[in-house]
């Protein structure tokens, strides 16, 4: 397998936005619930390039992950495939390696390292991760390096979230290309899903431990489903699935919830009530591209 290691590209630190603006390789990171604008004028060569967080729930009250860092692997060159036999797992390793492939390009992101509740971005929020000018070409790899500070919050309880044993301090998300959804003439974006369900572990000695789990999508290519549950009371959980596919929502306090990222198909939806009230199934629900079928309000009774 070729190692295909990558040119390493570093930017200075800035501290304020006006700072950050006015570099030619920029990196801006928002706490607020999207619909943002991401157009910026790019330079001959240069693509602007943004990531979307977003997440898939949890039976938590809060998950604080630890943000340390974010970088891209472009390749430069006119033919990417020619690339698909690299051994991404080593570069997203080996970031300060020596190169030994001209066209493929380390591109290290200047963000304000910070904790953030994952669990924020659920039922169809995300946030502005990483937007950047970056040379043109193609993004085959996304690594976010994560660090110590994370935790969680259970039944309002503060447990210490620490890297499963063997697991490493990052994450890599592998692209072909193609995969980014195009806004405009050179401006590409991408959603990462942080899993949490498939991301923290709970040991039998009650300790929890953090293995990431991200996958990418792009709404436009997948369908959804949402609506309503009430009452709030029934502290419901949505489960959406077929024999393929299974997918979760928790609503919020107002009850609405939505899952996004789903393919074409007939799903069965589980809302699965609590303290008393019974559960409701729904089935025949057809999804189709870029859609989202919205089921109302869904009742539960005691």
């Amino acid at each position: 397998m070729q190692q295909c290691y990558p040119k390493l590209s570093h930017m200075k630190s800035k501290q304020t936005l006006r700072g950050i603006a006015l570099m030619a390789f920029a990196f801006t990171l928002f706490l607020a619930a999207c619909n943002k604008n991401t157009s910026l004028e790019n330079a001959k060569g240069q693509q602007q390039f943004s990531v979307f967080l977003t997440d898939g729930p949890g039976l938590f009250d809060n998950v604080f992950i630890d943000i340390q860092a974010v970088k891209v692997v472009v390749d430069t060159s006119k033919d990417t495939r020619r690339h698909d036999r690299c051994d991404w797992d080593s570069i997203g390793k080996n970031d300060r390696r020596k190169p030994d492939s001209a066209t493929l390009v380390w591109q290290s992101l200047n963000i304000t390292p910070g904790v953030y509740d994952v669990l924020k971005l659920r039922n169809g929020l995300d946030t502005l991760l990483a937007t950047a000018s970056i040379p043109a070409g193609t993004v085959r790899l996304i690594k976010i390096e994560l660090g110590t500070n994370n935790s969680l919050v259970k039944d309002s309880v503060t447990y210490p979230l620490n890297f499963f044993p063997g697991a490493p301090n990052f994450i890599l998300i592998k692209l072909r290309g193609g995969e980014p959804e195009q806004l405009s003439a050179g401006s590409n974006r991408l959603w990462l899903d942080f899993d949490v369900g498939k991301s923290i572990i709970r040991m039998v000695n009650g300790q929890f431990y953090l293995k990431p789990f991200l996958s990418q999508f792009v709404p436009s290519k997948y369908a959804g489903v949402k609506g309503k549950v009430e009452p709030s009371d029934a502290k419901a959980i949505v489960s959406v699935y077929n024999s393929t596919d299974t997918a979760y929502a928790i609503p919020n306090r107002d009850g609405y919830f939505k899952v996004r990222g789903l393919k074409d198909g007939t799903y069965t939806v589980f809302v699965n009530g609590s303290n008393g009230y019974g559960d409701t199934t729904i089935t025949n629900v057809v999804v189709a591209r870029p859609a989202e079928t919205n089921l109302g309000t869904i009742t539960l009774k005691k």
